[in-house]
């Protein structure tokens, strides 16, 4: 096992002795059970700080060391387990809708080049039986998820294009709220979802497309809810009745989950996993806000006096614990059917300990399974679970092959 692995497993020995033992074990579940992630941020990872070229980045050796920053290569997809993968191919909310379509697209072919560039490892998917046949022939399966319902510019077009393109999800908003629909962390301006942004979510079930609530408002959720006819997935959120940050998904929801039969994946962002470093980073962006009022255009003295700050007030940090309580609690709250794990890696700047990149499932897992997890729990969190949530959408795509596509528009 590659040496990642091994130092995970080190971190996992120390605070689940008997987990430990169990990892053996979550490898053979693996073998023939794949799991999947839901949101990986790879694609903009490699925009950001390798051109965009999956050459350079060099995904076939283990950046744990050289590259700290960069959760995820093969070295460590293997380690991981890794059957499926949903990349994200996120754009800033900040961009102006054209700028944003234009990026998404060419997030989509970051995607396709890094397939490409190593056609032994990955293989392009777009439906649950792809998943499962890539699986067993020793690949990850690979699918497009769009971060950022901006993307399609108020248009339905678009969106059956990036459908074409391969995109199987695309989650509602990102942190604004959109010209259709609220985020949960901006100002409502719709209530939930506007008539239009009933229709897109609409025209989603009728493509077969993955309609995602990561980041929208409780009041979108539920409308979403209402609306769609195809179970919802929540890509990469957390449960807020265990930490109480907007993004994560509350009570409410989750007790809807079994009739609508959607999937809530777990994420591991500890802002969202840990009610301290929530906390922690609520405080420093107020001291930001109170640093920027008191220093108008000198950003200079913002920085150092938020340096300051910072070494007064060290970063708590979160572990592999946080991610276990989150995960029981939306089992709990939902039932086991509706849990699945996205973790969010190169989306984000820190991880909890233990969990340094893509090699950390097995780890987790079997901490799960020290628990008192089943096998056959562990196979639905791990990849059971979205796989029938695909199916369910697929099938209502299928019932609805006959229908018109929706010109629909926001003016309307």
């Amino acid at each position: 096992m590659i040496r990642t692995a091994l130092a995970a497993a080190a971190v996992l020995a120390a605070a689940h002795p008997a987990a430990a033992q169990d990892e053996a074990r979550v490898r053979e579940i693996l073998r023939t059970t794949p799991l999947i992630d839901g949101h990986n941020d790879l694609p903009w990872a490699l925009r950001g700080e390798w051109g965009n070229d999956p050459y350079r980045a060099d995904l076939t050796r283990d950046h744990v060391d050289t590259d700290p920053l960069l959760h995820t290569d093969i070295p460590r997809l293997r380690a991981g387990g890794v059957g499926g993968q949903f990349w994200s191919v996120y754009v800033p909310a900040s961009l102006m809708p054209q700028e944003a379509v234009q990026a998404t697209f060419e997030q989509i072919d970051t995607v396709r080049r890094i397939l490409a560039a190593h056609p032994d490892v990955f293989e392009w998917a777009t439906t649950a039986d792809d998943i499962e046949r890539i699986h067993r022939e020793g690949r990850v399966a690979s699918l497009v998820g769009m971060e950022g319902g901006y993307s399609i510019n108020d248009s339905l077009g678009l969106l059956r294009e990036f459908h074409a393109a391969g995109a199987r999800y695309m989650t509602l908003t990102h942190s604004r709220t959109t010209t259709w629909a609220d985020s949960a962390t901006d100002a409502p301006q719709h209530g939930g979802l506007s008539p239009f942004g009933e229709a897109v979510v609409r025209e989603m079930n009728r493509l077969g497309m993955m309609v995602d609530l990561s980041h929208v408002s409780e009041e979108t959720m539920m409308d979403a809810l209402r609306v769609s006819e195809a179970p919802v997935i929540f890509s990469h959120s957390s449960a807020r009745g265990v930490t109480d940050h907007p993004r994560n998904v509350p009570d409410t929801v989750l007790r809807q989950m079994p009739q609508d039969g959607g999937v809530v994946m777990v994420t591991f962002v500890p802002g969202f996993i840990n009610e301290q470093v929530r906390a922690w980073g609520a405080a420093r962006a107020a001291e930001s806000a109170r640093l920027t009022s008191l220093h108008p255009g000198d950003p200079g003295a913002v920085t150092r006096g938020l340096e300051t700050w910072s070494a007064a007030n060290p970063t708590p940090t979160a572990g592999i614990d946080d991610v276990v309580a989150h995960i029981e609690h939306v089992r709990d709250v939902a039932g086991i059917d509706h849990v699945g794990i996205g973790g969010d890696f190169d989306g984000i700047t820190s991880l909890p300990d233990g969990m340094t990149g893509v090699d950390a499932y097995p780890p987790l897992l079997a901490a799960l399974m020290a628990r008192g997890w089943s096998e056959a729990d562990i196979r639905k969190l791990a990849g059971e679970n979205i796989l029938r949530v695909m199916r369910a959408v697929e099938a209502v795509a299928a019932s609805k092959r006959g229908e018109r596509p929706s010109l629909a528009t926001i003016e309307e």
